[in-house]
């Protein structure tokens, strides 16, 4: 049985942790070793937008073992990400550079919206557990050192999701910058907390309730390796990897209060973790707490997955190890389309630019070269394109630009959303070619080929339907002599769209070589 070894290296801003996992089309993926660090980045960074030296150095050590782990073991291929710490990073490409040229390992930061969807896909890789999970109401509450980002999920399906500038490390920092004793901690965090929770659910929860949350995080997970402690402070349920996972509120309340009656060194030995962690766990602690106040959740879900388990799960996926047991993609397209409500898109409109855009893609894949993900892109672009009238219907091109780049759309990167943003800007407004763009975000010229195709195929079919009366039906597209030939059926008059979809086929031809020529069959009155 072939076997194939992969390391899953997450620079976090707290902790480092190296997983080593064997993979195999029989039986999946198995974890083989589990090593971490502690290791404060997120401090430095924070604060002064740079990695001290002293923690660089210390980095470097760090990733000269994981090199030397990873070889002896075999490791075949292996994935490095770092994350806020990183972000944060004023001198980030400097730093990447040295640690890769000193130690032979590539870390690549992902920015806030890939780091939270490769956290769900951890979740995903706990098989059924997760997908049960998702049958209910829930939040995927993801605690990170710099924030957090709440997720709500109906039946399966992504309804909200918000990133909260409340990360541990930023509260911990916040406390110290106070000077309040220990003892006011709790009531200070739930103030900072609760805060920024009372807009969340005036906006995104309003009456609903939340049966139950599912946890991300560094802290609570790692207590909850620690069965017994939970057990103690009330009901709990293990979890199919031996580690607690199901508490209620008034378990964690229980846990709570034993952590603000035992000193740090009490702690440390009972829970098995540093000294040093115990104020992050309690900051962690706190804020799940008012979570779940807030939504009224009673059951809580101590997750225990790391980032680690998320790279391997997608690696796995990727290389036909495992099916994936998520619809992804899906939950990136409800995103789009809450922000298009939100917004007072037409889902009809959106619809009807979507079914004609993705025939154009798909007649001529052998001339755009595009792939799955583009096309994913495209559906993007359709769901999104008039966003910006909500604002401004003189001004709907810029304003529908930055809508979209001020909007998280978890599973997209900030490239991609980019690509989006610029698609759907030049659908409403005179396309600018890259030697033409002056200071216009950060797109390379091959991301803005892609930007180029996607408009010039949204550009067409919003041609074909610019009255927005639907005047065509049965709209059929294909490919063939040298043309794009647009088989339609209509109703009415469409002087209106032949005048202006001529501009709009120059421009595709300019951009594929392809002339797009419409061919009509009018419909009897009664037919």
């Amino acid at each position: 049985m072939a076997v194939h070894l992969f390391g899953a290296i997450d620079v976090g801003s707290y902790i480092y942790q190296l997983k080593i996992f064997e993979l195999s089309k029989k039986n999946g993926i198995r974890q083989i070793d589990d090593i971490r660090h502690l290791i404060d980045l997120g401090t430095d960074t924070y604060n002064t937008g740079k990695l001290s030296r002293v923690h660089l150095a210390e980095l470097k050590k760090i990733l000269l073992e994981s090199a030397a782990i990873m070889k002896n073991y075999g490791v075949e291929d292996y994935k490095a990400y770092g994350t806020s710490a990183f972000r944060e990073m004023k001198n980030s490409s400097l730093v990447l550079s040295q640690l890769e040229q000193e130690t032979g390992i590539r870390i690549e930061i992902l920015d806030n919206t890939e780091q939270r969807f490769m956290d769900y896909k951890s979740l995903a890789s706990t098989g059924d557990v997760f997908t049960r999970v998702l049958e209910q109401s829930t939040a995927i509450v993801d605690v990170g050192g710099g924030s957090l980002q709440i997720s709500l999920f109906e039946k399966d399906k992504l309804s909200a999701t918000q990133n909260l500038r409340l990360g541990v490390l930023k509260i911990y920092e916040q406390l110290q910058r106070v000077g309040a004793s220990s003892v006011r901690n709790e009531s200070l965090v739930e103030e900072i907390v609760n805060t920024q929770l009372s807009v969340f659910k005036k906006l995104y929860l309003k009456d609903r309730d939340i049966g139950q949350i599912v946890v991300i995080d560094d802290y609570l997970s790692d207590a909850a390796r620690n069965a017994g402690s939970f057990a103690a402070a009330g009901t709990m349920k293990p979890g199919p990897m031996g580690q607690a996972e199901f508490i209620d509120q008034a378990s964690l309340g229980a846990f709570i209060d034993g952590l603000r009656e035992q000193s740090p060194m009490e702690l440390s030995a009972k829970l098995g973790l540093s000294d040093e962690k115990i104020p992050l766990l309690q900051i962690s602690s706190i804020l799940i707490k008012c979570i779940a106040k807030t939504m009224k959740a009673n059951m809580i879900w101590i997750s225990g997955v790391t980032l680690c388990d998320g790279m391997v799960y997608d690696y796995a996926v990727n290389r036909k190890y495992l099916k994936q047991a998520h619809d992804f993609d899906e939950d990136i397209l409800t995103c789009a389309l809450q922000t298009s409500k939100r917004y007072k898109g037409s889902e009809e409109r959106a619809r009807t630019l979507e079914l004609i855009a993705l025939q154009i893609f798909d007649s001529i894949k052998r001339i755009h070269g595009m792939g799955a993900r583009e096309r994913l892109l495209l559906r993007l672009c359709a769901i999104l394109h008039d966003c910006g009238k909500y604002i401004s219907m003189q001004n709907l091109s810029d304003c529908s630009y930055n809508i979209i780049m001020s909007t998280e759309i978890i599973g997209l990167s900030g490239r991609e959303r980019e690509i989006v943003a610029n698609v759907v800007r030049f659908n409403h407004r005179t396309f600018e070619y890259y030697e033409e763009r002056s200071g216009m975000g950060n797109l390379s010229r091959e991301d803005y080929l892609i930007v180029t195709k996607l408009t010039a195929i949204l550009r067409l079919a919003n041609g074909l339907d610019r009255s927005h009366k639907k005047k065509f039906t049965d709209v059929r597209i294909r490919f063939r002599d040298g043309q794009l030939q647009i088989n339609v059926s209509i109703k009415k008059d469409i002087t209106l769209e032949k005048g202006l979809f001529a501009g709009r086929a120059r421009f595709f031809e300019e951009v594929f070589s392809v002339r797009p020529v419409i061919r009509q069959r009018e419909i009897k009155a009664g037919s």
